[in-house]
């Protein structure tokens, strides 16, 4: 006896599909203390922007002055400064680094010393040092070159000692943190293929050191080139002092530091810049995905139209 297949009732069609769980209605959360913040901000910004509209400064000698032959002569200078000045730095932080890091107590000493001393005395301080010294070595003899020391001790060269000197020592620290942050087992598996403590360096540690290092010297940079202002005290010509004699001899004196603080921000502006794509380039091999550069951003926003899906061209 076979059932009839075609024959269906009520009490066989399918139980209905449970109901699923009601939609959720999000409500998002107001935070009236970040908009009360934005309005407090935005209002004491317009307070400032405009007390200094009213002030008795004469904002029309900025631009006047901006491009000036002399002010462009301190740009260089402050350029030229900055970056023999990091080249000292950066080299000397190097071996310093080195020799705190070596066995020998000797030279680790003199390191910790050497790091000691120049970060615990201001760069003013020690610029104007460098500049007296005079008064302990009357002479300076080197065999070959022979002359008092207020004709050899130029506002060029205390400014090199001054400023390369001290930032050997915070170089010296980045350096060292940078060695030290990679693995010490790459260095013992290095060894045990035969490669010598030099190369392993060169070869394995550095490299991946590089991408701690590069970001705070980056900051260095920009640090170095805003310092290079105090050189100004030892009559050396770069972007400060030019504007000081400018604001001297044109009765605008403080229209000229204005003039030298937008070179300040453009100049450091461009070195951020710099930085950014240095630091993501030494990023390569820690992130998987890289971010997206500022180009990138404004080509997706703006320049790329994505069409909806089901459209053709």
């Amino acid at each position: 006896m076979t059932a009839d297949l075609r024959k269906t009732g009520p009490d066989d069609a399918p139980p209905p599909p449970p109901a699923g769980p009601e939609a959720i209605k999000a409500i998002p959360v107001r935070h009236y203390g970040r908009y009360l913040s934005a309005v407090v901000a935005i209002g004491l910004f317009g307070t400032i922007v405009y007390a200094f509209s009213q002030g008795r400064i004469n904002w029309g000698a900025v631009p006047d002055y901006f491009f000036d032959d002399r002010i462009i002569d301190g740009v260089k200078e402050t350029l030229f400064l900055t970056v023999l000045s990091m080249t000292i730095g950066i080299v000397g932080g190097i071996l310093l680094a080195v020799m705190r890091l070596s066995k020998n107590p000797v030279t680790s000493s003199i390191a910790w010393f050497y790091i000691w001393f120049f970060r615990g005395t201001p760069v003013l301080v020690q610029l104007f040092v460098w500049f007296n010294l005079g008064l302990v070595f009357e002479t300076v003899n080197f065999g070959f070159y022979q002359d008092e020391w207020s004709d050899f001790m130029t506002p060029l060269l205390t400014a090199l000692l001054g400023l390369g000197l001290n930032e050997a020592a915070y170089m010296a620290e980045i350096c060292r943190a940078g060695l030290l942050s990679v693995d010490e087992g790459q260095t013992e598996a290095s060894h045990a293929l035969g490669m010598s403590h030099a190369k392993t360096l060169r070869r394995i540690v550095i490299p991946q050191a590089m991408r701690v290092i590069v970001p705070p010297t980056g900051n260095e940079v920009i640090n170095m080139l805003k310092t290079t202002s105090l050189v100004a005290v030892v009559q050396f010509t770069e972007l400060l002092r030019q504007a000081q004699n400018i604001g001297q001899t044109s009765g605008a004196p403080v229209e000229m530091l204005f003039v030298a603080a937008a070179w300040y921000l453009v100049l450091t502006s461009i070195l951020s810049v710099g930085q950014y794509y240095l630091e993501r380039y030494y990023a390569r091999g820690s992130t998987r995905n890289l971010p997206p550069t500022p180009f990138q951003k404004i080509k997706s926003s703006v320049f790329s139209v994505r069409r909806p899906k089901g459209v053709s061209a």
